[in-house]
């Protein structure tokens, strides 16, 4: 609509098309802010903490980039050790490469959530086009594999474009982004990593961890290893249960 007006007022008087081109170029800049900033609802809906019918009391731990034949087992060993329930947001190449693992998650009373396909680095960049074929072809590596529909979705990194919402919408998808993040894929202190997380714990928060493209710590071993058992800790010490997405949102 901004285009359409900025190239009506050039047509209709020429000398303002540097006013037309400003106002076209400021749009821009505030939409790629929208899409940069994970947390935004500016672009469409987007869940950042449980609702508070369905999340009293309880958080849910998010665990993405996997399945990671060497990182993902341990993970749900720790989560089975703590009687915890993780949603795995996972790329659907890789649930195609490690089927075994992804019905390994379902089969311990997980859920796995929808990733994008390949993950890929400019995902934000991607026309409706590109975003619907990674995001449908997950969708079918997912289900294909583990027998359940994805109802979730979460975007590489968190950016996304105005694109993104009316894809989401065609496929019955919800867009999932968090209530805190460690940026354990790139921090390599364990506690550091733990802070973020655990500081303010609070019921109804959504928090982020990676099984796949986790940093490693200062052991050698990646974080999520070094984190979660802690976390686990602090979220008992809370008096608060954990619980997946599909059980938190109806």
């Amino acid at each position: 609509m901004l285009h359409a007006a900025a190239v009506g007022a050039t047509a209709w008087h020429p000398p303002v098309w540097p006013w037309a081109l400003g106002a076209i170029a400021a749009d821009h800049v505030v939409v790629t802010a929208m899409g940069l900033w994970p947390r935004s609802r500016a672009l469409g809906p987007n869940v950042t903490r449980l609702p508070p019918h369905s999340g009293a009391g309880r958080v849910a731990i998010t665990i993405d980039d996997g399945p990671d034949r060497n990182v993902t087992p341990r993970v749900l060993d720790i989560l089975q050790a703590a009687g915890a329930r993780a949603t795995f947001f996972c790329i659907g190449e890789r649930v195609s490469a490690n089927p075994e693992l992804a019905r390994e998650i379902v089969g311990r009373g997980h859920s796995i959530q929808n990733h994008s396909q390949f993950h890929r680095h400019h995902f934000s960049l991607l026309g409706s086009r590109g975003m619907r074929r990674e995001i449908e072809t997950a969708q079918q590596s997912i289900s294909v594999v583990t027998g359940e529909r994805p109802r979730f979705f979460r975007a590489p990194a968190g950016l996304r474009n105005p694109f993104l919402q009316p894809v989401l919408a065609a496929l019955d998808l919800q867009l999932v982004s968090w209530t805190r993040r460690g940026f354990d894929t790139v921090k390599r202190d364990a506690g550091a990593v733990y802070a973020r997380l655990a500081t303010g714990l609070a019921s109804e928060d959504i928090l982020l961890l990676h099984d796949g493209n986790a940093a490693r710590g200062h052991s050698g071993e990646p974080v999520i290893l070094e984190v979660l058992p802690r976390l686990l800790g602090a979220v008992a010490r809370a008096d608060l249960a954990t619980v997946t997405l599909p059980e938190a949102l109806p």
